[in-house]
């Protein structure tokens, strides 16, 4: 490959990370009319989303060390061939348990593309071509969550909540076949499966996720609980499924906690930012989509910069700065007034959100899986996806069951995003 070109494996991963992030989002503006279709109540409903969350979050530490162990590209196309056909599935679902079993199959797939995904670009590129791949891949997990609201709510709203699952099937179709023409195999490595510490990260991170999602607080303490024998087993274990020398690395650890805080803030955003719009200005799912547009713009870019802002600054200062600029982005919405309409209390803030978006994911990627080798490559993209995963219905169980009101869950947000700012303050000192 051209040492001064991408070639075709950065769309390849990038296409195949956008899709699952747009998926996640999809449900925020086609909620409703899937539960009208389908005849759901509002337990079945909550479970269409939380059946995805909880096998992509619970699945998320296997699937990155089975990329490690067994092959990336034969790991990613089991990844695309199972979320392509759930996909599939759900887009044709005439009832509630069809639904449920197929989000659920899904988010099992995405689990396996997203580490994944990351390893390849790990693999694949060095030096400056990989701090610009990393860049773009950050900023696709912006973009891609973003038009997520855009395509579900335009979707919803001009043909079916079907097509925001059934438009994944070719595009799935098309990366497997550009997989295997143009990704090179890798040889199956020597290493055990830790099967029982695969058993228990499961079991734990879905009590988690369960917990925090349903606020049933004692399955989040079986959670906590199993996750502490998970750790204690992973340091004894010969061959873990998580290695724990991964988290020795200040700035990776330092990553990890600021990913899962980023998130903490943003996901609850996207949650409660379009039903405000929608209940206060009685916007359409098309329209309340449209109103991040401007946010979609914006990071994309800024993204384009990041490359040139991480050589001139460091990663870890455009880090800080990035959560700098979310904080105040997320604090002026917390001061705006709502009834003032979108123009005056919306617009530039999320502006400003673009901006710290657009500087926060590239860095904060790219310390998650600093001096990562080779052999671990797939393990340090799973925890870092695994702290994108827990962190947004962690943050909004805290925000439901504290607030309901929009200014005082922003606050939350900014108040997550704060504590964010202190750890990787620490980090940059560190550096």
């Amino acid at each position: 490959m051209n040492k001064q070109t991408f070639g075709i494996v950065l769309p390849i991963t990038l296409l195949a990370y956008f899709l699952i992030l747009m998926d996640n989002s999809i449900i925020f503006t086609s909620s409703i009319e899937i539960g009208q279709s389908l005849h759901l109540t509002s337990s079945a409903l909550s479970w269409v989303s939380s059946a995805y969350t909880l096998t992509f979050g619970g699945f998320l530490l296997l699937s990155g060390r089975l990329s490690d162990l067994l092959g990336r590209k034969r790991i990613f196309l089991i990844g695309l061939t199972i979320f392509g056909l759930s996909s599939f599935v759900i887009g044709m679902a005439q009832d509630a348990t069809t639904m449920i079993l197929m989000r659920a199959l899904q988010g099992i797939g995405s689990s396996i593309i997203a580490p994944t995904t990351l390893a390849l670009i790990m693999d694949t590129y060095q030096n400056t071509m990989r701090q610009k791949a990393i860049a773009y891949y950050g900023a696709t997990a912006g973009i891609g969550s973003s038009v997520g609201l855009l395509v579900g709510g335009g979707l919803t709203s001009l043909i079916s909540w079907r097509a925001g699952f059934l438009i994944n099937v070719p595009f799935t179709i098309a990366l497997i076949l550009l997989t295997l023409k143009h990704i090179e195999s890798t040889p199956v490595k020597a290493g055990k499966i830790d099967y029982l510490g695969s058993f228990l990260s499961v079991l734990s991170l879905v009590g988690i996720i369960y917990g925090v999602t349903e606020s049933l607080w004692w399955m989040f303490s079986l959670g906590i609980m199993l996750l502490l024998l998970f750790v204690y087993w992973e340091s004894h274990c010969a061959h873990p499924i998580l290695p724990l020398v991964l988290f020795k690395n200040k700035i990776r650890f330092g990553a990890y906690l600021t990913r899962l805080l980023f998130m903490m803030a943003m996901l609850p955003l996207w949650f409660f930012l379009p039903q405000m719009m929608q209940s206060q200005y009685g916007f359409s799912a098309f329209e309340s989509g449209l109103a991040f547009l401007p946010l979609t713009i914006v990071n994309f870019i800024v993204a384009l910069q990041l490359p040139r802002l991480t050589d001139k600054c460091g990663n870890n200062k455009v880090l800080l700065i990035g959560e700098v600029i979310l904080a105040a982005g997320l604090a002026a919405l917390a001061f705006s007034d709502t009834t003032a309409g979108y123009w005056a209390a919306v617009f530039v803030p999320v502006l400003i959100l673009g901006v710290g978006q657009g500087l926060i994911l590239a860095p904060v990627t790219a310390a998650g899986v600093h001096q990562a080798s080779d052999e671990m490559a797939g393990i340090a993209s799973g925890v870092t996806n695994m702290m994108h995963q827990i962190g947004g219905p962690i943050g909004l169980s805290i925000i439901v069951t504290t607030t309901q009101v929009f200014n005082q869950e922003m606050w939350w947000m900014v108040g997550f995003t704060l504590l964010a700012l202190v750890i990787v303050g620490v980090f940059v000192r560190g550096e």
